[in-house]
Protein backbone atom coordinates (compact mmCIF):
# COMPACT_ATOMS: atom_id res chain seq x y z
CA UNK A 1 0.00 0.00 0.00
CA UNK A 2 1.06 3.13 -0.95
CA UNK A 3 0.51 6.45 1.59
CA UNK A 4 -0.90 9.44 -0.47
CA UNK A 5 0.61 12.44 0.98
CA UNK A 6 0.35 15.62 -1.36
CA UNK A 7 -2.44 17.77 -1.64
CA UNK A 8 -3.22 17.12 -5.45
CA UNK A 9 -3.39 13.37 -4.50
CA UNK A 10 -6.37 14.21 -2.23
CA UNK A 11 -8.02 16.82 -4.36
CA UNK A 12 -7.75 14.06 -7.55
CA UNK A 13 -9.38 11.66 -5.02
CA UNK A 14 -11.89 14.06 -4.57
CA UNK A 15 -13.10 14.02 -7.99
CA UNK A 16 -13.88 9.77 -7.67
CA UNK A 17 -16.82 8.07 -6.17
CA UNK A 18 -18.01 9.07 -3.38
CA UNK A 19 -19.48 6.62 -0.21
CA UNK A 20 -20.57 7.90 2.78
CA UNK A 21 -21.13 5.65 5.96
CA UNK A 22 -21.26 6.10 9.05
CA UNK A 23 -18.05 7.62 10.98
CA UNK A 24 -16.74 8.49 7.31
CA UNK A 25 -16.53 8.85 4.27
CA UNK A 26 -15.12 6.73 1.71
CA UNK A 27 -13.67 8.34 -1.54
CA UNK A 28 -11.71 6.04 -4.44
CA UNK A 29 -10.52 7.35 -7.69
CA UNK A 30 -8.70 4.61 -10.39
CA UNK A 31 -5.26 6.10 -10.96
CA UNK A 32 -4.56 5.02 -14.53
CA UNK A 33 -1.73 4.32 -14.46
CA UNK A 34 0.25 1.01 -14.28
CA UNK A 35 0.49 0.62 -11.13
CA UNK A 36 -1.61 -1.69 -9.07
CA UNK A 37 -0.90 -0.96 -5.57
CA UNK A 38 -3.49 0.75 -4.00
CA UNK A 39 -2.67 4.24 -2.17
CA UNK A 40 -4.82 5.36 0.89
CA UNK A 41 -4.76 8.74 2.29
CA UNK A 42 -6.48 10.00 5.40
CA UNK A 43 -8.25 13.22 6.41
CA UNK A 44 -9.99 14.28 9.40
CA UNK A 45 -11.12 17.85 9.83
CA UNK A 46 -11.19 19.94 12.82
CA UNK A 47 -14.84 20.25 12.78
CA UNK A 48 -14.66 16.46 14.22
CA UNK A 49 -12.48 17.38 17.24
CA UNK A 50 -9.35 18.61 18.68
CA UNK A 51 -5.94 16.82 18.07
CA UNK A 52 -6.39 14.04 20.32
CA UNK A 53 -9.57 13.11 18.85
CA UNK A 54 -8.58 13.37 15.20
CA UNK A 55 -5.40 11.67 15.93
CA UNK A 56 -7.30 8.87 17.65
CA UNK A 57 -9.10 8.80 14.52
CA UNK A 58 -6.62 8.41 12.19
CA UNK A 59 -4.70 5.78 14.15
CA UNK A 60 -8.73 3.74 14.09
CA UNK A 61 -8.20 4.48 9.93
CA UNK A 62 -4.87 3.20 9.73
CA UNK A 63 -5.24 0.61 11.48
CA UNK A 64 -8.76 -0.16 9.47
CA UNK A 65 -6.97 0.19 5.87
CA UNK A 66 -4.23 -2.12 7.00
CA UNK A 67 -6.55 -5.10 7.91
CA UNK A 68 -8.91 -4.54 4.40
CA UNK A 69 -7.18 -2.69 2.02
CA UNK A 70 -4.51 -5.69 0.81
CA UNK A 71 -7.79 -8.16 -0.18
CA UNK A 72 -10.47 -5.74 -0.73
CA UNK A 73 -9.18 -2.72 -1.70
CA UNK A 74 -9.28 -1.53 -5.50
CA UNK A 75 -5.93 -2.24 -7.39
CA UNK A 76 -4.90 0.80 -9.25
CA UNK A 77 -7.16 3.43 -7.30
CA UNK A 78 -6.64 5.56 -4.77
CA UNK A 79 -8.87 5.56 -1.41
CA UNK A 80 -9.60 8.04 0.94
CA UNK A 81 -11.29 8.11 4.43
CA UNK A 82 -12.57 11.13 5.56
CA UNK A 83 -13.45 11.34 8.79
CA UNK A 84 -17.32 12.29 10.37
CA UNK A 85 -18.11 13.73 13.57
CA UNK A 86 -18.82 10.67 16.20
CA UNK A 87 -16.99 8.39 14.38
CA UNK A 88 -14.74 7.33 17.25
CA UNK A 89 -17.71 6.44 19.39
CA UNK A 90 -18.53 3.78 16.90
CA UNK A 91 -17.11 0.15 17.85
CA UNK A 92 -14.31 -0.96 15.50
CA UNK A 93 -15.46 -3.89 14.43
CA UNK A 94 -18.77 -2.15 13.18
CA UNK A 95 -16.45 0.67 11.59
CA UNK A 96 -14.51 -2.56 10.10
CA UNK A 97 -18.12 -3.75 8.54
CA UNK A 98 -18.49 -0.73 7.24
CA UNK A 99 -15.46 -0.21 6.02
CA UNK A 100 -15.91 -3.54 4.16
CA UNK A 101 -19.34 -2.77 2.59
CA UNK A 102 -18.34 0.80 1.47
CA UNK A 103 -15.55 -1.50 -0.88
CA UNK A 104 -17.70 -3.69 -2.18
CA UNK A 105 -20.18 -1.18 -3.45
CA UNK A 106 -17.01 1.10 -4.82
CA UNK A 107 -15.78 -2.41 -6.68
CA UNK A 108 -19.24 -3.15 -7.91
CA UNK A 109 -19.39 0.04 -9.32
CA UNK A 110 -16.00 0.82 -10.90
CA UNK A 111 -17.06 -2.89 -12.35
CA UNK A 112 -19.27 -1.28 -14.84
Amino acid sequence: MRTLSRRSEFLAANRGLRFPMPGFVLLVRPRGDDDAVPGIGFTVSKKVGNAVTRNRMKRRFRELARAALPESGIAGADHVLIGRPGGNAIAFAELAGHLESALKRAAKKLAK
